[in-house]
């Protein structure tokens, strides 16, 4: 299994109702795509609080590499992506990747 994870610093002036938005078009994805096992999003609630602005985030958990890369060429994901940059500080400087291979 591969975990795809994204940390997001998004903008101050942008409403929980539009984060809410983006994650809704990012959980409607899996209904669409196979090899999707599960997404997860939300914000933060760690209480160590040193998420450094990375106040939000999700994680898509996919069968396989090839599945990751479905979904990374899937039109609904490249609208997501520009809904996250365009309202991420900085663009894409506002947000981190790290895709781990999870062993069974």
């Amino acid at each position: 299994m591969i975990r795809h994870i994204v940390l997001i610093r998004f903008r101050d002036d942008l409403p929980e109702a539009a984060i809410d938005a983006i994650f809704a078009d990012l959980h409607a994805i899996r209904a669409v795509l196979p090899g999707v096992i599960a997404i997860t999003a939300g914000r933060s609630e760690s209480p160590e609080q040193i998420e450094r602005g990375y106040l939000h985030g999700f994680v898509p958990d996919f069968t396989d590499w090839d599945a990751l890369a479905a979904y990374q060429a899937h039109p609904d994901h490249r609208r997501v992506s520009e809904a996250l940059i365009a309202n991420a500080v900085g663009g894409l400087d506002g947000i981190l990747v790290f895709d781990l291979a999870v062993k069974d």
